[in-house]
């Protein structure tokens, strides 16, 4: 009955959206606390959950979504972005750049979490679809697949490290292992089915798109164009920086408390995103003959632009929350438990349930996880490929629960109907493939 009234509340949000054009947040808000009622939650309790799933996912995106759109917006108007795009064209020809972004995502995804991952390296796509006049989709899809198959096969990532610790696996066998699925899975959800949607008709959002303007500000002085070290630089330098504080506690291990206190801070990404603007802001900015005003203009855009797409996605925390708090998640994966399936493929499943119903691909793996457990003790699975089953389950079918599917949506300007049909359709191919190689190395492993 749960599962039904799940699968009721998310028809009638497709619904309010597409066939009555309500607007996603409102549409989000009237359906999770509809769900929330129909599940059994006091409603005396309801508006403190709404405030829960706002703040969950909020408190960890704002800020890197509003700091990111501003040096986006910069490295943009700057022509910085345009700069990166003409080199990547040189470097892989305009016939492969996609092959180039692709390599790009995966490379920086390793370090970094989707949400941060994603808001960096959009810029650099649409720079790419704007100077070029490529599909945006198409050229897209491939880079932001390599980004969700890091986040959920790959180590340093939160779900996969937790569940390495979960499941006593070795964190280094994980990772190759990981890496070896996720090959053949960025492949096939990338340039393969990409080069199925290049009929999508995109409206990307014009927050990264440069102003064909005198180059000139406001005050009337010049400024001129970064060169491409500088735009390659100044537009990736929080990966690096990322790279740089999360390797620097094991290179220095014996480091004192008061060092591990200060690279703590520095370490937040938050902060990591406030010292790269900082330091863009020079580089692309006042060293490029813009005044400070100049430079505040573009920022204040940046978050007028970006305004909308926050509120979506506080939408889809509140109803991953209603979800969450309803218990339906737990009694999902204690129903499929008795199911006659291999452990591999069951914790797959329930992953890509649980995935399907609350929009969390972590929530997901982390609640399969304590399903399975048991059968991995019991059936001698290798933790290895449990953790990466679990990891391809909690990718399955990215809908419109999830923070992800919006933020696609919204920055390609796309209907739900072409968001299904490819970021929805990427995510279940990179799932399947993840399960499918795993049940292959267990052959062998």
């Amino acid at each position: 009955m749960s599962l039904a009234l799940v699968i009721l509340s998310l028809l009638f949000l497709i619904v309010l959206i597409s066939w009555f054009k309500v607007d996603a947040f409102l549409a989000f808000l009237i359906v999770s606390l509809g769900a929330g009622i129909a599940l059994g939650i006091p409603p005396e309790e309801l508006p403190k959950v709404v405030d829960q799933g706002i703040g969950a996912i909020m408190g960890s995106l704002t800020l890197i979504i509003v700091l990111g759109a501003m040096l986006g917006k910069l490295v943009a108007e700057s022509g910085a972005a345009g700069q990166i795009a003409s080199a990547m064209a040189r470097w892989f020809g305009t016939k492969h750049i996609q092959w180039g972004l692709m390599i790009t995502g995966f490379i920086v995804g390793i370090p970094l979490f989707y949400g941060i991952g994603f808001v960096l390296l959009v810029p650099l796509i649409f720079s790419v679809v704007y100077r070029y006049r490529l599909p945006a989709v198409y050229i897209g899809l491939p880079m932001l697949a390599a980004l969700s198959v890091t986040h959920g096969f790959l180590p340093p990532h939160p779900s996969p490290v937790a569940l390495v610790s979960l499941f006593g696996a070795n964190l280094g066998i994980t990772l190759l292992l990981g890496i070896a699925l996720a090959i053949p899975a960025i492949l096939l959800a990338g340039p393969v089915y990409a080069g199925t949607l290049k009929g999508i008709k995109a409206h990307p959002v014009t927050l990264f798109q440069a102003k064909a303007t005198d180059p000139t500000d406001p005050l009337g002085s010049t400024f001129r164009t970064p060169g491409e070290a500088n735009s390659l630089v100044s537009a990736t330098l929080p990966v690096f920086l990322l790279i740089l504080v999360t390797l620097l506690p094991f290179c220095f291990p014996g480091m004192g408390e008061g060092v591990s206190a200060v690279m703590a801070f520095f370490s937040a990404p938050s902060v990591v995103m406030l010292l790269a603007l900082v330091v863009a802001t020079y580089t692309l900015g006042l060293r490029q003959g813009r005044s400070m005003k100049e430079v505040m203009r573009v920022y204040v855009e940046a978050v007028k632009d970006i305004a909308l797409i926050l509120m979506i996605i506080a939408g889809s925390g509140i109803f991953k929350q209603v979800m969450d708090h309803s218990g339906i998640s737990a009694d999902l994966a204690t129903a499929l438990q008795q199911l006659p399936i291999p452990p591999l493929a069951l914790g797959w499943l329930i992953a890509a349930l649980i995935r399907m119903c609350i929009g969390s691909a972590t929530v997901a793996a982390l609640t399969a996880a304590g399903v399975v457990m048991p059968l991995v003790v019991q059936s001698g699975v290798h933790p290895s490929l449990m953790v990466l089953s679990l990891g391809a389950g909690s990718l399955f079918f990215s809908h419109v629960n999830d923070s992800g599917f919006w933020l696609f949506k919204e920055y390609f300007g796309l209907s739900l109907k072409d968001t299904f049909r490819s970021w929805s359709v990427m995510e279940t191919i990179v799932s399947v493939v993840g399960l499918l190689g795993v049940l292959f190395l267990s052959i062998f492993i």
